[in-house]
């Protein structure tokens, strides 16, 4: 029997999650650290799993590769099945990539509060806030590489505990209220996401009552191959079941409204753990699931979803450009970027596919570079407000500016990561809806807007009150940006890597639902020449 990479990879943090909560807690400054190193090696530990994974995938090889197949509950045929596709791995070394730095940038934001007296104002183990950091990471993985429905169900779901407590017990400390907001945002968020759950569990009772099997390989192949057919009543409303879940998760409009209060009330780690790798969830099971099992009804209501993706994308562009508050701009700013991931995949052509499968990895990294950095900004000043800031670059330059760069990624500046993605998804979507693509793009102009009207008050001009003892980057914090800078731009001069893992499983997936890239319809310059003489001489 092959190496269980996949298991391992899954594993690894959730050991460590253990390992870090069973910690002896902290009595100094050098023992909190201590604990922290603890996590960060398991999370390290993950990346080279991840990497290693990467290494050993085929895209040309199998759909799914690396599989483990062991019986779970025989009674319901439930199986362990793990197995990973181009998607899948990518999003694994996303995941991995990103949560040694969310971890480095949180380094501090569990620990004790003490207030003017000398009393402590919050006293936690602050090994528990990574240890559920690792817990996340751990179900994230095993979501992305899950082939059994059933156990894909179940991380999916039992991902939202560690992340209600990252949200409401280790909320965001720099906006000087007390717990109710936090609590509020983090029940927001468990609710909705459970109300998602609800449905798809129905959803996935109702699959397995037509199907008898949880496999997702045996369910595809038996559509395939003619041996399976859903009436397309039943194959709409189980549809409806997954994709309700998906795109609460996503978020997409407007079963959005949790994730502005959810990235708010959370430290700037936690946000970046909530959109650049929980969300990711979302989007890969609409890729994974929704098109490949329901392939008919998929195509029934891709017009539908395009419409709810282009509200999504201006509105949330919208409302970023009216924020006051730094986290909420990121967050509305996410809702339409969500938006574009969301047309790319339901424009069911290969570029638009193939773009939003980029636009997961370089939202990602540029959404987590753009917002550590007005993390590491906000621990400093103390206050999430625009209004508070200003001058920012006379006295922190290299802040500055790696807050522009990643802002100029959020704004798909030709050179950076996300272009190339958003540049695909809209091509892809004007292939087969020109109307939807031709509005779609007004979310890059309102995105230029938000951002650089951030940048501009924040930023430049004197500096204002309180802003003059905010200090430039430190050793660690540098550790955290300029990897993630780098990565924007190498993914933005040289996306093939990625590209090239993802695009067989899109074209893949394409072929399945028996869906081609509209036919172009050129005329040629002599074509046109015969038809006027033809024309004239009738």
């Amino acid at each position: 029997m092959s190496f269980p990479i996949l298991t391992v990879a899954a594993a690894l943090p959730a050991v460590g999650a253990v390992l870090t909560a069973a910690l002896p807690p902290a009595t100094n400054t050098r023992s909190r650290d201590r604990n922290k190193v603890v996590p960060l090696l398991f999370s390290l530990g993950t990346l080279v799993l991840a990497c290693v994974v990467a290494a050993r995938y085929q895209p040309h090889g199998a759909r799914y590769q690396m599989t483990e197949n062991h019986s779970w509950i025989p009674q319901f045929g439930i199986n362990y099945s793990l197995g990973v596709d181009g998607l899948g791995v990518v999003l694994i070394l996303l995941t991995g990539v990103l949560v040694p730095f969310v971890m480095l940038a949180s380094w501090h934001d569990a620990d004790p509060v003490v207030d003017d007296s000398g009393t402590f104002e919050r006293n936690r183990r602050t090994q528990g806030f990574f240890a559920l950091i690792l817990a996340v990471e751990a179900m994230v993985v095993i979501a992305f590489e899950a082939t059994d429905v059933f156990l894909f169900y179940v991380f999916f779901e039992a991902m939202l505990i560690p992340m209600y407590f990252l949200i409401g017990g280790f909320g965001d400390r720099t906006k000087g209220e007390d717990a109710r907001q936090r609590s509020y945002a983090a029940v927001k968020f468990l609710l909705y996401n459970l109300l998602g759950g609800l449905v798809m569990l129905a959803a996935v009772i109702g699959l397995y009552t037509i199907t008898h099997t949880f496999s997702l390989v045996s369910i595809t192949t038996a559509l395939q191959n003619g041996s399976l057919h859903f009436s397309s009543t039943a194959e709409n409303a189980l549809f409806l079941g997954f994709m309700f879940a998906f795109a609460v998760k996503a978020p997409l409009w407007p079963l959005h409204t949790w994730l502005p209060n959810a990235m708010g009330e959370a430290t700037p780690g936690v946000a970046v753990l909530i959109t650049a790798v929980v969300d990711k969830v979302g989007t890969f099971a609409m890729l994974r699931f929704c098109l490949q099992l329901f392939p008919q009804a998929s195509k029934t209501f891709a017009p539908a979803i395009l419409v709810l993706s282009v509200i999504g994308i201006l509105y949330g562009a919208l409302l970023a450009v009216g924020q006051k508050d730094i986290k909420r701009l990121v967050a509305y700013a996410s809702i339409s970027h969500f938006g574009f991931i969301i047309l790319g995949i339901f424009a069911l052509t290969s570029q638009g596919q193939s773009g939003a499968e980029l636009y997961m990895v370089n939202h990602g990294v540029s959404t987590a570079a753009w917002l550590l950095v007005a993390g590491f900004l906000m621990s400093r000043r103390g206050s999430r407000l625009i209004a508070d800031y200003g001058g920012v670059q006379k006295v922190a330059p290299i802040m500055a500016g790696t807050f522009l760069v990643g802002g100029l990624a959020i704004l798909s500046l030709p050179g950076l990561g996300p272009f190339v993605s958003e540049f695909l998804v809209l091509v892809g979507t004007f292939e087969r809806y020109p109307a939807l693509g031709i509005v779609a793009t007004a979310g890059i102009v309102l995105a230029a807007l938000y951002v650089l009207v951030l940048y501009q008050r924040t930023m430049t001009g004197p500096v204002k009150p309180g802003n003059e003892g905010v200090g430039d980057l430190k050793a660690r914090e540098l550790v955290v940006v300029a990897p993630l800078i780098a990565l924007l731009l190498v993914l933005g001069v040289y996306p093939k890597p990625i590209a090239d893992i993802v695009n067989p499983s899109v074209n893949q997936t394409l072929s399945q639902m028996g869906q081609s890239d509209p036919t172009p319809h050129l005329t040629s310059a002599h074509s046109n020449a015969a038809t006027t003489t033809t024309g004239g001489g009738q």
